[in-house]
């Protein structure tokens, strides 16, 4: 699943603003990522193609937030509408509380309003809203933080 992982977040780094980062991902880099996550690596497919996926990853270094993930999740935009969101994080936070974790969050940017949404729809609360603290594509853009106790 790594290559059709690498080519949804791929697109989403060099295209849109959705992520900060600009820093692309490598096959091996993921592969090395779903092995240490295990089922906190979730993958949606679409005839056999994966149609995007949703993962979780410590949200601070320190034994005192070890009950603490923060998440991503990115769909292909063929996976729209198909309940393919909701299905992923409904299967993360299943395996997330299976690990003990109590609190997940969600760094959304500012720019996404539609994944802002989402989070909403399924149970995110909006916490902080962090100014100008992302920049890319020459602007700086405003991150959400959104979080939901399991």
């Amino acid at each position: 699943d790594a290559t059709g992982i690498a080519a949804i977040w791929n697109h989403a780094i060099d295209e849109t603003a959705i992520t900060f980062t600009t820093q692309r991902k490598t096959v091996p880099g993921l592969q090395a990522d779903i092995a240490a996550r295990g089922p906190c690596f979730q993958v949606f497919e679409i005839d056999g193609q994966v149609g995007g996926f949703a993962t979780c990853f410590p949200f601070r270094a320190g034994p005192g937030y070890a009950f603490t993930r923060e998440h991503s999740i990115l769909l292909d935009p063929a996976a729209h509408g198909r309940g393919a969101g909701r299905a992923l994080m409904a299967a993360l936070e299943r395996a997330a509380k299976a690990e003990g974790v109590h609190s997940l969050w969600a760094g959304v940017s500012g720019e996404n309003p539609a994944g802002v949404a989402f989070h909403a729809r399924i149970g995110f609360a909006e916490v902080a809203r962090l100014r100008e603290v992302g920049f890319k594509f020459g602007r700086w853009m405003d991150l959400v933080l959104m979080q939901k106790f399991l």
